[in-house]
Order: C-alpha cells, then sequence, then structure tokens
C-alpha cells in the first residue's frame, strides 16, 4: 500500500510515524511546502519506505502530480485546502482522507462530492481527527448495536497533565481555532429538534479516574455531521472537558468581547484587532511545549436493544507518549487517520463514495488497531436487565 501524507506538521508527522511502522504500507510520502522539518523528521525515523517530497498545495499541476503517487491520500493540510484535495482525489481516482474542518461549510462542500466519487470508485472520508472523528466513529460503533437510538452525549477534552494557573490549559492545537470553538454557536438536538445554543454555555461536572472533577461545556464544532446523521434523536450534544473554573474565565472574556473577530481599536492612530492581541499575547502563556498533556473522551449512546432500554459508553484516557515525544492529542488523531487510511488501503473498508466516519468506519476492529498503538478505548455496555 502506497501513502501520500500532505503537510509535514505534527499530526502529519504523525501520521508517518504510525505509517511506516506498519506492515501494510510499502511506500510514504510525506509532501510539504517546507521541506527542513519533514526531512528533520525522516532522519530520526531512519525508514527506507520514507520518502520526503516538496510541495506547494496551490500548484494545482504539482498537487496532482503528488497525490497520484499514492493509492490513498491523507490530507493533513490546512483544512481550507480540503475541499480541493478532495476534488482532486476525485478527479485523479485516488482515495482521500482529512482531518475536518467545520468551519466555513469545508466538510460540507467534500460531502457534496458523493456521487461523483461513487462513480469514480473512491473513497473519501472527511472529519478524521478526535472530535470529529473518534467520537463519529465510537458513536456509529454503539448506535449500530442499538434498534433505536434516543441521546448522543460526547465529552472530549485535551488538557495538561498538571495545570497551571490561571487558566489552567496548554493549546495542543492552534489558539485561533480555540477562539472559534469558544464564539461560534454550538449545535445540539433537544427534543427532536436541531437547536443552537451559546459555546461555553450549561457547564457540568464530569468525572475522569485520576483527574478527578472536572468541567463540561458547550462548543462549536464538535458534532459536526453527527446532527445530519442522527437527526431522529431526542438528544444530542457535545460538549468540550476542561479543568474547572475555565469556562468562567473564558466567558468573561467572551462578555468584554475580547474574542470577538470584528472588534477593532485604535492605538496611537493605528486600527489593532483585539483578537489578534489576545492570540498573540496568550500564545506563548499557553504552549505545551515539554509538559505532558492528556486526550479524555466520553461517548454515551442509550437507546433500545432486544425492545430494552440499552446504553452503551466509550471512555479513553491518553497521555502522551514520553519515550518518542508525542502528544496525547498527536496519539488519538494521526493514529485514527493512519489506522483509516490502511483500512481503505487493505480492503478493510470497501464502501466507495463520500461518508462521514460513523458512517463508514467498522468501530470494532478500529478499537483494536489503536490498541494496538496503545490507545484504550473502553466500552461499557448498561442494559435493564445486566450490567457488564
Amino acid at each position: 500500500m502506497k501513502v501520500v501524507v500532505l503537510g509535514a506538521g505534527l499530526m502529519g508527522k504523525e501520521a508517518v510515524r504510525d505509517l511506516v511502522q506498519s506492515a501494510g504500507v510499502t511506500n510514504v510520502y510525506l509532501a510539504d511546502l517546507h521541506t527542513q522539518q519533514a526531512e528533520d523528521f525522516a532522519e530520526k525515523l531512519q525508514s527506507d519506505k520514507l520518502e520526503v517530497i516538496k510541495l506547494d498545495a496551490t500548484d494545482d499541476e504539482q498537487l496532482k502530480q503528488v497525490m497520484g503517487l499514492g493509492e490513498v491520500v491523507i490530507n493533513a493540510l490546512f483544512y481550507t485546502f480540503n475541499e480541493k484535495v478532495a476534488k482532486m482525489a476525485v478527479d485523479i481516482g485516488v482515495h482521500s482522507i482529512d482531518l475536518g474542518g467545520h468551519i466555513g461549510g469545508a466538510t460540507d462542500a467534500v460531502l457534496e462530492l458523493a456521487e461523483e466519487a461513487k462513480a469514480k470508485g473512491v473513497t473519501i472520508i472527511p472529519d478524521l481527527g478526535v472530535a470529529p472523528g473518534m467520537i463519529n466513529i465510537l458513536t456509529g460503533y454503539g448506535a449500530g448495536k442499538l434498534e433505536k437510538v434516543e441521546s448522543i452525549k460526547l465529552y472530549v477534552g485535551g488538557i495538561p497533565v498538571e495545570p497551571e494557573l490561571p487558566l489552567n490549559y496548554n493549546v495542543v492545537f492552534s489558539l485561533e481555532g480555540v477562539f472559534d470553538h469558544y464564539t461560534d454557536p454550538s449545535h445540539v438536538i433537544r427534543n427532536g429538534e436541531l437547536k443552537e445554543i451559546p459555546s461555553l454555555s450549561e457547564v457540568e461536572t464530569i468525572h475522569f479516574d485520576k483527574y478527578g472533577e472536572l468541567e463540561a461545556f458547550h462548543t462549536s464544532g464538535g458534532t459536526s455531521t453527527l446532527t445530519k446523521t442522527f437527526k431522529d434523536v431526542q438528544t444530542l450534544e457535545y460538549k468540550t472537558i476542561r479543568y474547572k473554573g475555565h469556562a468562567e474565565k473564558f466567558q468573561l472574556l467572551v462578555d468584554l468581547g475580547l474574542l470577538s473577530r470584528d472588534n477593532e481599536v485604535t492605538v496611537n492612530g493605528q486600527s489593532v484587532k483585539v483578537r489578534d492581541v489576545m492570540r498573540e499575547q496568550l500564545s506563548p502563556q499557553l504552549r505545551l511545549g515539554d509538559k505532558s498533556d492528556a486526550v479524555l473522551l466520553r461517548v454515551i449512546v442509550s437507546g433500545e436493544a432486544h425492545g430494552m432500554p440499552a446504553t452503551y459508553e466509550y471512555n479513553l484516557v491518553t497521555e502522551k507518549d514520553l519515550t518518542v515525544n508525542e502528544t496525547a492529542m498527536a496519539r488519538a488523531t494521526a493514529n485514527t487517520i493512519s489506522v483509516v487510511a490502511q483500512m481503505i488501503g487493505n480492503g478493510t473498508i470497501t464502501k466507495r463514495g463520500v461518508h462521514p466516519p460513523e458512517c463508514i468506519v467498522p468501530g470494532e476492529p478500529y478499537i483494536e488497531e489503536m490498541k494496538k498503538r496503545g490507545v484504550i478505548i473502553e466500552e461499557t455496555v448498561k442494559t435493564q436487565e445486566a450490567h457488564v
């Protein structure tokens, strides 16, 4: 199996780390405009499967040639490239998956290629991160075990193992993305109806062993395609997990207008966006650096099985792999996209067209493959008759 990885950022590189260690993968092409970091990474891996290629993704002809080297393309570029890469994949007849990007309708644009992709015999899967991504796969798996799905509750958080005041938080993706998730409205299903509610709202307590009592609150983007796939449920909601008090502190910043995309102030005759100032001020303070992070996840799918109430719950706690300096977020995200790419390449996934993760990625082999990589997802089944 030949795999092309577009983008030598953190997730692209960590996907490559897994790919070169996988027996079924013969060639891996890591493509980026700035090849130095890719070359440095390749030097550490010392794998003869890996080839680094210089790529300007804005150059259509170059992108086409590089994507054509593989059977499956992992798109780890910025989400603004998702539609372009998916269209190119359909045009040249290769499978393609991406890390998602609900902002600006990127995922919706990819899903609209469904008929063209099916006609070309290729598989395209968007949104293969953690949230969306892993939570979609686990939701689909749990829902598939029920005759009727009534409620889906999702909780995910990337947090530092050792919190530091004042925010008890470190950035594992971009701070700009965090601001978006905290300020854009959150989509939920309540009493069978799709609704918009403010992010950072409805804070609740959630418990994870070792981490104790944490808080969870609504943020945008996490539900992604799930509100359409499971539009007939009574309840569907996604909440982000943080240390206690985090939501209140960020709510104050939102209320003061400091995270607004539009607010500007004039300083010494120069117009400055307040959000830009906040991002530049906070980014260096919130960098994870050499500190350890953790990803906490809980997916609760409830309904009926065999005519009785039943709930399938999935829990994950994973921390930074200190042996290779791989963050917990990278372990969860990059391994997910690598595993699914290999499922397409080895024939585990045969459905063609464009499909969200919950509709196409088989849960049982996914959980098994993630376990092999040290990312342990535990299933708990609760029924009225018995507790397993």
